[in-house]
């Protein structure tokens, strides 16, 4: 058996490059699509991309606010200087809603829990009303909407509050024509006469994300809220959109094996032939999915290749074949897909998940 090591000098890391062009192309098409006004949802560190460089490519490129999930999202914006309106969503009862105002970020209220929180914590902040339209887990359920609507109301005219938007998702958007679709614009509408029975009447009406966005003009109200879109997913699959990562990573070592040699834990593959293998420093702590073991592949010298053996925790296993390549070969892990590399589409197909868990579920180490 003979080990070629890679030598110190040349031991670069994993890289991870984000291609704020084909966002930029993404926002732009969206924008165009969108009948409203479009949020630019950069929550989960902007889907795995950098949070605040997504944030300003969208603003600069058709977006006109900027939505996340918690509050800590929200305030990390405004502490790298983004100004634009920014609205935070899921948050327990006990959330900083002080720190939200003072920084003029916009709430969802789902409860009247939330809402009583609001008004004793940061009386005068934005919110809002968010309205469970299918999917039985955030939002207000139909059942509470009315009292939460009347609470809202009589806070709003003493001043507790602004109710500037009123927001639901729809449940099965990825799949255009589920009735499930209609059922949710229909109970979004209800939501909005209810409102309006109360005297509500907020500027700001989102149902749609990426997917409606692109498939569904009656569901896009005033607003749409597009985030995987804007890294280049479409949960529809009706839409080229522009995929904007790429992951590298050297070769640390290659190594000649024979027919029969077992390769990584459980030895799950045994080399057919007499091969050379190469050892990539990523696994799924860096967000290598273990479940694409056996059947995800990657780009060395212009060729796909595939990975054998169980991805472990911090490194994977590449069979080169009778090529080989050297220590120290860039290997493209995923990519647009462009030069022939494996796209996060392809490694969702691998791991059976989606592509936001690819993007999002890349670890610290390759950021």
């Amino acid at each position: 058996m003979t080990v070629l090591a890679l030598p110190r000098r040349h031991r670069a890391g994993a890289h991870l490059d984000v291609d704020l062009t084909a966002v930029a192309a993404n926002v732009e098409l969206l924008a165009r699509r969108a009948t409203g006004e479009l949020m630019a949802v950069v929550k989960a560190d902007g889907f795995g991309h950098g949070a605040t460089a997504i944030a300003r490519t969208a603003l600069a490129h058709g977006a006109t606010r900027l939505g996340v999930t918690s509050i800590d999202e929200a305030l990390a914006l405004r502490h790298d200087g983004i100004d634009a309106p920014v609205l935070s969503w899921l948050n327990p009862v006990g959330a900083d809603f002080g720190s939200a105002h003072a920084y003029g970020v916009e709430v969802a209220v789902p409860s009247r829990a939330h809402l009583d929180a609001v008004i004793h914590h940061a009386p005068g902040t934005a919110v809002h009303l968010h309205l469970d339209t299918g999917l039985a887990r955030d939002g207000a359920a139909p059942s509470e909407w009315s009292d939460l609507c009347r609470a809202a109301r009589r806070a709003e005219r003493q001043g507790l509050v602004r109710v500037t938007g009123l927001m639901g998702h729809l449940a099965c958007a990825d799949v255009p024509h589920d009735p499930a679709n209609a059922l949710g614009r229909a109970r979004f509408a209800w939501g909005i006469e209810t409102a309006r029975g109360v005297g509500l009447r907020p500027a700001h009406r989102h149902l749609a994300a990426t997917a409606a966005t692109l498939t569904d003009p009656l569901s896009h109200h005033t607003m749409s809220r597009v985030g995987a879109g804007l890294v280049g997913i479409d949960p529809s699959g009706t839409t080229a959109l522009h995929p904007a990562l790429t992951l590298t990573a050297p070769l640390i070592s290659v190594r000649r094996v024979h027919a029969g040699t077992p390769v990584g834990y459980g030895h799950t593959w045994i080399a057919p032939t007499a091969t050379q293998l190469g050892l990539l420093p990523l696994g799924y702590a860096d967000g290598l999915p273990r479940a694409a073991s056996g059947r995800a592949e990657v780009l060395v010298r212009g060729r796909r290749r595939p990975l054998v053996g169980q991805i472990s925790m911090d490194m994977a296993v590449v069979d080169l074949g009778a090529d080989g390549a050297d220590p120290g070969d860039l290997v493209t892990v995923f990519g647009p897909g462009l030069d022939g590399a494996p796209t996060t589409a392809e490694w969702a197909t691998w791991a059976d998940t989606l592509e936001h868990e690819i993007v999002t579920g890349l670890g610290a180490r390759v950021r």
